[in-house]
């Protein structure tokens, strides 16, 4: 009975079309910010900073970029890691050769980097799709691994192509703290996270969608296939540079071209499939999944195990967690193919009814 929009009434397009049109939604979210901006500072660990929040919210941003290309766009990608290696040594070399630049300005520099990286891999978009442009994208995650590892000059001349990436300093104060990183890693993404909500709502949004749902039906309407789809990639890529240089500078510190390997690519796919295609919350809700599932399973396995004798080892453990994630993509897209989100939204629709069937 607590959620109802009965004696909500909107008098004006505006109050329509606003993100959380429901009051209830409103008060949740405001909530939702406030425990994670005020509360959750003076309540986690270092570990739960520096090995769960922190990382959580960097692969969300990743997933969410690659939800705008794939989700609402319907491009095929598998270049997600090598566009967040693009923006990590971008941001790493802006910081080492421009004296002086605001880390702020710096990311978003990277992000204009990945941005003209995905332009260019995107470019076979105007001629092939599906399968066939994700072998595409494929080869921008070979091409800038190969050329972070060849040419010294990105990683300022380290023989093993590793960056160590220098302080943090915001308008003066560093951020040198687990507590400061999430703090500004959270404003962040969630202001990133409100522009791309607000994008895929506006006629650049439609655009895609209408590009994903039939590109021949788009382009007679008159939307332009190649800067539709350019702008997908231009605008998934910045995300995913900005997502790299926030794993570089805030989660790891110090990483190597291998680092952005294609196991993670296609770590971000399953945030994404499992999460739910075509959607802001999704995003969010795949990169928990997927980041809490594993330390879920080495608490419960290895107990288990001893419980009923079986002789489990780390590795064993590990084969599981393979054998689970592929077990809950095979689900989600046979039983619900929009993933978590969907079953939010469907739980919503529910409790708007309640105790009404129907």
């Amino acid at each position: 009975m607590l959620y109802r929009e009965a004696g909500q009434f909107k008098t004006s397009y505006i109050a329509d079309s606003q993100i959380f049109p429901i009051r209830q939604d409103r008060i949740v979210f405001a909530l939702f910010m406030a425990v994670a901006f005020v509360a959750v500072p003076f309540m986690g660990t270092e570990y739960w900073f520096s090995a769960i929040l922190i990382p959580f919210l960097v692969f969300a941003l990743a997933a969410l970029g690659l939800n705008v290309l794939t989700g609402y766009a319907g491009q095929l990608s598998l270049g997600s890691a090598a566009f967040m290696a693009v923006g990590a040594y971008a941001a790493y070399n802006f910081q080492l050769r421009v004296e002086g630049i605001p880390i702020l300005l710096t990311f978003i520099l990277a992000g204009g980097c990945a941005a003209l990286v995905g332009v260019l891999f995107g470019l076979p978009s105007l001629r092939i799709k599906g399968f066939y442009l994700a072998v595409a994208t494929l080869a921008a995650q070979f091409f800038v691994v190969w050329a972070l590892t060849k040419f010294a000059w990105f990683s300022n001349n380290s023989s093993s192509g590793v960056i160590s990436t220098p302080k943090i300093d915001l308008f003066g104060i560093d951020i040198n703290t687990p507590v400061k990183k999430y703090l500004f890693v959270l404003a962040i993404v969630c202001v990133m996270a409100l522009v791309a909500k607000n994008l895929v709502r506006s006629s650049t949004g439609r655009a895609w969608m209408a590009v994903r749902d039939m590109d021949v039906a788009a382009e007679v309407i008159g939307i332009p296939l190649m800067r539709t789809k350019l702008t997908a990639f231009a605008v998934s890529s910045f995300y995913c540079g900005v997502a790299g240089a926030l794993y570089a500078f805030c989660y790891l510190g110090s990483v190597e071209p291998d680092g952005f390997s294609l196991d993670l690519s296609f770590r971000i796919l399953f945030m994404i499939i499992i999460g739910g295609v075509g959607s802001i919350l999704g995003s969010f809700l795949g990169s928990a999944f997927i980041l809490l599932l594993p330390i879920f399973l080495d608490n419960v396995l290895p107990p288990l195990a001893a419980f009923l004798h079986l002789p489990f080892t780390n590795a064993t453990v590990s084969h599981i967690q393979l054998m689970v994630f592929g077990a809950l993509i095979i689900f989600f897209l046979i039983v619900e193919p929009h993933g978590l989100a969907r079953l939010w939204q469907i739980t919503k629709e529910k409790l708007r009814l309640w105790p009404f069937p129907h």
